[in-house]
């Protein structure tokens, strides 16, 4: 056994570049992750890496031995996969992904609910707004929040989720209430976006006459989080593009009030992808089909206290 940790670390020091990421994502310490990588290279007799302060790079001997240490440990996944679908208890860790705002308010209150009907298979969620590649980061699941971007992933859409444009009444006694989108991009309004590497939200997208049109829109703030736009929203700091269940309490206490109503953004499709492969395995198929039930019931009781 330890010799199998010995190679899941090894694989996943190369995978994510070093060794504190791979034994943080296998929840090692990183000087338990480095033991483990030595004691490989012991029971080899040969370096696999070369560590340097800045950077790891795999020696030729170290490339090698990669190239079947991921047959070995795809294999164990596999054989896992297998045996959990013989058992009758499934057991073992589904590392999941999704947007904050999703997280927070739609999924994490699930997972409980989840943990009691299959109290074996362990919950590691991740949260972040970011993109996140999923094979990297060994992911089983992740929601998203739009179309689906890689053929290579299998999809379950879950539901079309409005969304809407919101400001604090603060914000709309101050700068007024814009009239037409065309009062967004003309300087009169401050616009909050949300922005990081390979964001789709650098304009938004609006309905005008039926027609989904895009406006490239500008503000003095931007952000990686959702929930940081909203925040600034509530504070009086401009208009945000939120789904309709992110703020939902927030209109139906007047802290936040729809914008654009004749305009609003065209709802955007809520799934949950994972690689092909990742359905066989029993606990993130039971994982999914829960889920996906769950989060419509969750959304239909959240989403009509928002319509406009």
């Amino acid at each position: 056994m330890p010799y199998l940790e010995s190679i899941r670390v090894f694989v996943r020091t190369v995978e994510l570049g070093s060794i504190t990421a791979g034994g943080r994502d296998l929840r090692l310490t990183p000087a338990v992750a480095s033991n483990r990588v030595k004691e490989l290279e012991n029971r080899l007799g040969i370096r696999l890496i070369n560590r340097t302060t800045r950077k790891l790079a795999l020696t030729e001997a170290g490339r090698t031995y990669f190239d079947y240490a991921c047959k070995v440990v795809e294999a164990l996944d596999e054989s896992e996969a297998v045996i959990g679908g013989i058992s009758d208890t499934p057991k073992g860790a589904v590392k999941v992904t999704a947007p904050l705002g999703l997280g927070r308010r739609i999924l994490a209150p699930l997972v409980p609910g989840f943990n009691d009907r299959f109290p074996e298979i362990e919950l590691r969620l991740r949260l972040s707004d970011r993109k996140v590649d999923m094979m990297a980061e060994n992911v089983d699941v992740a929601f998203v929040l739009g179309a689906l971007q890689d053929s290579s992933m299998k999809m379950r859409s879950i539901a079309e989720c409005p969304r809407l444009l919101c400001a604090a009444p603060g914000y709309v006694e101050r700068f007024g209430m814009p009239a037409t989108p065309a009062d967004l991009i003309e300087g009169r309004h401050r616009c909050l976006l949300l922005r990081f590497p390979g964001s789709p939200e650098w304009n938004w997208t609006l309905m005008t006459d039926g027609v989904a049109r895009r406006y490239n829109v500008a503000g003095p703030y931007d952000a990686d989080e959702g929930d940081v736009l909203t925040d600034w929203a509530l504070d009086g700091r401009g208009i945000v593009m939120k789904p309709a269940f992110e703020v939902a309490p927030h209109l139906a206490s007047g802290t936040l009030v729809p914008v654009l109503v004749d305009h609003p953004p065209p709802p955007v499709r809520l799934a949950c992808i994972y690689p092909h492969k990742r359905l066989q395995d029993p606990k993130v198929r039971l994982f999914v089909d829960y889920m996906v039930e769950e989060c419509r019931e969750r959304l239909r009781e959240i989403q009509p206290a928002t319509a406009l």
